[in-house]
């Protein structure tokens, strides 16, 4: 049997140097970010401008399928098609209607000053829980204090806000190991309290996770490998897959927290195939159109990513029968 972490019921908790059971004291504020953690989707309409009206809706699916909290303008968010004016108006939506859900805000932008003003907003206008940043994309940082010293000066714009590092090479195409970034924001970012770590190098996963006995967070976003990151002592996750088919990684949790790792693996198959039918269908692409599969539409995704379809969409929901998503897949709200 594991410690109990990524549980059956996933929690929030932020901690202060003022709080009597507080465990990093590293910085002046820390946060543990426990259970499945949402990266939502941005609603558009059908001319991709915002539709702000549908995220009372998300919130109300995540609250009603256990989910902890939502990381807004993401990856899965579209976060980096989105001007600044959108940014900020979508993390205010979020914060009027995200009830028990702990709000974290991607911030990262390709441009510092922007990424800034994001940051400053998510503390003092959203109240947000978390903000977490990507490093750019285009102009890259060359080596790990370049990339620490962009994270620095955003983070800087929230002092009262803890800071995620968000690492996903595959997109910033930045091969730095994880720990010497953690290493470096650990004694240059006085509110660092950890990295989302969307990455397959789970030997780098376990050294950061265990980095100054266990003082950071770290939050495993590669949901299809949900499974290997528990066994490592993950007590988080972020991922796209949570917002339609959580109780699947409810299942892959609860077997794994109870001891039944045949069960724990047999589900966590069972999302291995709902991830290859995805990708099948573009991957970041599919998400979207996985979530009007469940009866909650947000709408197309912006350009440059394509749109499906009305065939493709219907091949689609014929896969995902075909695999037993609608059996496991998130239930709309009471």
């Amino acid at each position: 049997m594991r410690q109990a972490g990524c549980g059956p019921r996933p929690t929030v908790r932020v901690f202060t140097r003022n709080d009597p059971d507080q465990t990093k004291g590293a910085t002046d504020m820390a946060t543990t970010l426990t259970g499945l953690i949402a990266a939502v989707h941005t609603p558009m309409k059908a001319d991709c401008t915002l539709n702000l009206d549908t995220i009372e809706s998300q919130a109300r699916w995540m609250t009603a399928n256990r989910i902890s909290g939502v990381f807004v303008c993401g990856s899965t968010g579209e976060g980096l098609s989105l001007t600044m004016a959108e940014r900020l108006r979508i993390a205010e939506r979020w914060r009027d209607v995200a009830e028990d859900l702990a709000v974290i805000v991607h911030v990262g932008h390709n441009c510092v000053p922007e990424a800034v003003e994001i940051a400053r907003h998510a503390e003092q206008v959203v109240g947000a829980h978390a903000i977490a940043a990507v490093s750019p994309t285009f102009f890259r940082p060359s080596c790990v204090d370049e990339l620490v010293s962009y994270c620095a000066e955003i983070a800087e714009a929230a002092p009262n806000t803890p800071f995620y590092y968000y690492h996903i090479p595959i997109r910033t195409t930045l091969a730095l190991p994880a720990i010497d970034i953690m290493k470096a924001a650990a004694e240059r970012i006085p509110t660092f309290a950890g990295l989302k770590f969307t990455h397959e190098d789970l030997m780098d996963f376990r050294q950061c996770l265990t980095y100054e006995g266990g003082k950071y967070d770290m939050l495993y976003g590669r949901d299809e490998m949900l499974l290997s990151a528990l066994a490592l002592g993950a007590r988080g996750a972020i991922g796209s897959t949570y917002n339609f088919a959580a109780p699947l990684y409810h299942r892959i949790i609860d077997a794994y927290e109870r001891g039944d790792m045949l069960t724990a693996q047999r589900e966590q198959t069972g999302a291995m195939e709902m991830v290859g039918v995805l990708r099948r269908y573009g991957g970041i692409v599919a998400i979207k159109p996985a979530m009007k599969a469940i009866g909650l539409d947000c709408g197309p995704s912006r350009l440059p990513l394509r749109r499906m379809s009305d065939d493709e969409y219907r091949a689609f929901c014929r896969d995902l029968d075909r695999i037993g998503f609608f059996e496991y897949c998130s239930q709309p709200p009471a």
